[in-house]
């Protein structure tokens, strides 16, 4: 029986689920270790560029064919254009791919967030806490399954009662959290041993450009992976934007919701870089910014809260309860992508959907853990953290990520740009008498720019630019 499709409340109630799932682990660990190793301020005001011109083009697009189709992802594509229907499997398969290892790495969130509430943080600064958790047979699924059954359980209620109600207390908290954190390590002192290095020092490092040394190469290398930082940022590519919107009311002013998705994710990921950069530079140098994903929050920050002695347990405790939040919302979203899909693609009920999913997840994150231990075998993957040491975390984040999430996106501009028109998208978000801000820029970023640069972000992504 077909369902009646669920509504956000509001603008603020669209917008703080969007924001939720923009601002996740991504905007935490890779922006700042991004950023220190692109140049610092090079890389910010690269990102702000792109936000306001690749990441507005795809935000909006996903958003209106959202609201215009009422589907997910998964049919919304087909909707548009019945030829294009292809499109919604790909955009499907990134969130199914990505969902669990997310809560798997969210249960290694939970686990470090208990360690410093217990007064434990100490331990975590050892060189081989991480290694010795992940390698674990057992702890980390139990962790991952505590963490996977918490999302389950907020999609499983629904948009208004889960997903919405949970973006309205978690989000606020967060942002102050994060603005509290960014404050403090600001003015953080190192002492004798860390040579009086100052948290204005390493503010200083992250926001003023360096290009010393930088050829046309290194710079195209920092576009791609400022690029690639906002698929991360701001969820396109991984239908969650396509299903948040069609639960956006049809008499919602769509541009203005888009535009503050766009500050409030461009603040968070510019404040995550303000609370991690400065406290790594005091305390382990600029050689401690070059920690790459999980090594940089996992092993890096421990080390640094140890240092910091009795306030280092509470700064610990706090950031990694910010953190969990974050992963909670981001996690949400990603299977709600997924349930939504089912949900239009089969008539059934959310709840069926949500636990179809969820026992998938459940298969294939039990997996994830165990290739660090039982199952483990190192594999090749180009231009990635991981190099030649990846394990199936690594391979599923490359296949979402790397490959599916750009060929999405290539699609999404074609099909609008090309296929559907502008207009499409225009007529949508204008249909109230809303004024399209950027309009221009929007018709040349789907049409020409967006493409050509997505396309050269999949050859770097497959290891065909270096």
């Amino acid at each position: 029986m077909e369902q009646k499709r669920n509504t956000f409340s509001g603008s603020i109630g669209f917008v703080l689920a969007a924001a939720g799932s923009a601002v996740g682990l991504g905007n935490i660990w890779r922006f700042p270790y991004l950023a220190a190793k692109n140049g610092g301020g090079l890389f910010l005001v690269v990102y702000i560029i792109l936000a306001l011109t690749f990441g507005f083009t795809l935000l909006v697009s996903e958003v209106a064919i959202g609201r215009k189709t009422k589907q997910s992802c998964l049919t919304a594509y087909g909707k548009v254009n019945r030829r294009w229907g292809w499109l919604g499997g790909f955009a499907s398969a990134v969130p199914f791919l990505i969902f669990p290892y997310y809560c798997v790495i969210g249960g290694w969130v939970l686990k470090y967030c208990i360690v410093f509430i217990t007064g434990q943080g100490l331990d975590a600064a050892n060189d081989s806490f991480f290694t010795g958790f992940i390698t674990n047979q057992y702890e980390p699924i139990i962790f991952f399954v505590i963490f996977l059954a918490a999302t389950c359980f907020v999609v499983y209620r629904g948009v208004n009662k889960g997903i919405e109600a949970l973006s309205k207390i978690l989000m606020p908290a967060l942002l102050a959290l994060v603005i509290g954190i960014a404050v403090y390590s600001l003015f953080i002192r190192g002492g004798e041993k860390q040579d009086g290095r100052s948290g204005l020092d390493g503010f200083l490092i992250y926001v003023i450009p360096s290009v010393e040394g930088m050829g046309f190469i290194d710079f195209l290398h920092v576009v791609m992976d400022a690029m690639g930082q906002l698929f991360y940022s701001i969820s396109v590519a991984m239908g969650i934007m396509v299903a948040y919107g069609s639960y956006c009311k049809d008499d919602s002013n769509l541009m203005k919701s888009v535009n503050q998705i766009e500050i409030f994710d461009t603040v968070v990921a510019f404040l995550a870089g303000v609370m991690i950069i400065p406290a790594v530079y005091v305390f382990l140098g600029k050689e401690g910014l070059s920690s790459a994903g999980p090594g940089l929050m996992f092993v890096a920050l421990p080390k640094v809260f140890a240092e910091m002695g009795f306030a280092g347990r509470i700064f610990g405790s706090i950031f990694f309860l910010m953190v969990l939040f974050a992963a909670l919302t981001s996690s949400v979203s990603i299977l709600e992508a997924v349930a939504s899909g089912i949900i239009d693609k089969t008539k059934t009920t959310r709840k069926k959907a949500t636990l179809i999913e969820s026992g998938i997840g459940l298969i294939l994150g039990v997996i994830v853990c165990l290739g660090y231990n039982l199952w483990y075998f190192e594999a090749v993957l180009p231009n990635t953290p991981a190099g030649k040491n990846a394990q199936i975390l690594d391979i599923f984040d490359y296949a979402s990520n790397n490959i599916l999430m750009p060929v999405v996106a290539i699609g999404t501009c074609i099909l609008i740009g090309w296929i559907a028109k502008p207009k499409f998208v225009i007529d949508e978000v204008t249909k109230n008498g809303e004024r399209f801000g950027r309009r221009g820029l929007f018709i040349v970023m789907v049409k020409f720019i967006a493409p050509v640069l997505l396309f050269v972000l999949l050859l770097g992504s497959l290891g065909i630019i270096r």
